[in-house]
């Protein structure tokens, strides 16, 4: 199987004043390496670029998500110092195959955070360390001056 079948995003184009066609191959997403580690089983990893391309940390963090992967990712972060084409053949080689989505994790986000930021045109930091200072009414008082009507 060539290379260029197991990319996903591949294009076919010619150069100026030649006659054959070549293949510009677009770099692997983490999200592709937990694809073939969870779906196709098929080892994606050929060269040093692919391997280059890996990102353990995503890979583990998206394998940690779920109940039945969650401790052989946890086993990779113990061994962070393997090789990266050595943690993928340990996915690819323990983990059964299953269609595995989830939604990744996101930071719930202040609203009172947001108001005292753009009150005081403070950063995230300063406006989280502050917060305690406020009251509610203090910060719904900031909330109405922030108010400019409209849509």
């Amino acid at each position: 199987m060539e290379r260029y079948d197991l990319v996903r995003l591949c294009i076919r184009k010619r150069r100026p004043h030649e006659s054959q066609w070549y293949y510009l191959m677009a770099a692997l997403s983490p999200f592709d390496f937990l694809k073939s580690i969870n779906e196709t089983k098929a080892d994606i990893m050929l060269d040093d670029i692919d391997e280059k391309a890996y990102n353990a940390f995503i890979v583990n963090k998206g394998l940690s998500l779920f109940v039945d992967t969650i401790m052989l990712s946890n086993e990779m972060n113990i061994n962070r110092h393997l090789e990266n084409k050595l943690q993928y053949v340990f996915f690819i080689n323990s983990i059964k195959k299953k269609k595995r989505f989830s939604k990744w994790p996101k930071k719930i986000t202040d609203p009172r955070i947001e108001i005292i930021k753009q009150y005081y045109s403070y950063n995230t930091a300063q406006a989280e360390q502050v917060q305690c200072l406020f009251t509610q009414a203090q910060i719904n008082e900031m909330k109405r001056s922030l108010d400019h009507g409209g849509r």
